[in-house]
């Protein structure tokens, strides 16, 4: 969405970058670089090089390591940083959570009885749960879980979203499930599977976000573009 509205604006030179991890990335309407730059270092050099002036962080809420180092990075050469991130979702009457702290924690609160898990964390956590093989696992993620989860009963589902309310709840009876393991993502696009679980009764336990980091931050597209319409005062060859 925010490359969707910064494509039609004429006076920014825009690059979006990609951390590289998904095979298939959605097409964008702007450049797009893929993959990492190299930590604090290798970002400050590329601010530098390409003269970037003001940086817009709106990577996935639990890319910590990226988001510290665009604020140090942006720190170090004075570079306008914004943080884009939606708000967390927060439990309403019928929620079932409980919150932890990392997927050891969740793969812990499981318990020792064996139950039917729909992990729907991401690929790098999903190797924690090996520590709880007694369970039977759904997992979805975009691309191929490579290494396989070591436990004995596993099952995959390569979909990418938004998913709807109606199809998670399918999805969820089809394989009976017990219990939902998740990251509070926020945002709409994977809310289906929450309210999927509160109306069939099913517990949810949702991995915490890392703390915020100490910078402006706002919720919206719509924001953002305002914010940066405000720094970038200037016209035309303003990096993005």
């Amino acid at each position: 969405m925010l490359g969707q509205q910064l494509a039609i604006r004429d006076d920014r030179v825009v690059t979006l970058s990609l951390a590289g991890r998904t095979a298939s990335p959605l097409a964008q309407a702007v450049p797009v670089r893929s993959g990492g730059f190299g930590g604090t270092a290798g970002l400050i050099q590329y601010l530098r090089d390409n003269k970037i002036h003001a940086l817009i962080d709106a990577t996935h809420p639990y890319a910590a390591t990226m988001s510290a180092h665009a604020q140090s990075a942006t720190a170090q050469t004075h570079t306008p940083l914004l943080s884009l991130c939606r708000p967390p979702w927060r439990a309403i009457a019928g929620d079932q959570w409980t919150d932890v702290h990392d997927a050891q924690e969740a793969a812990r609160t499981l318990g020792v009885e064996p139950r039917r898990v729909f992990l729907a964390v991401g690929r790098q956590e999903i190797a924690s749960f090996a520590a709880a093989p007694q369970h039977r696992y759904l997992i979805r993620s975009v691309d191929p879980v490579d290494p396989p989860l070591k436990v004995t009963h596993a099952r995959y589902i390569l979909e990418r979203g938004p998913f709807g309310e109606d199809r998670e709840r399918e999805l969820l009876r089809e394989h009976e499930i017990d219990i939902v393991v998740a990251k509070n993502s926020g945002g709409i696009a994977t809310y289906g599977k929450i309210t999927a679980a509160r109306m069939l009764g099913l517990p949810v336990i949702l991995l915490r976000r890392p703390p915020a980091l100490d910078v402006p931050t706002v919720a919206t597209v719509d924001e953002a573009m305002g914010w940066l319409d405000h720094v970038l005062k200037a016209p035309a060859d303003r990096g993005v």
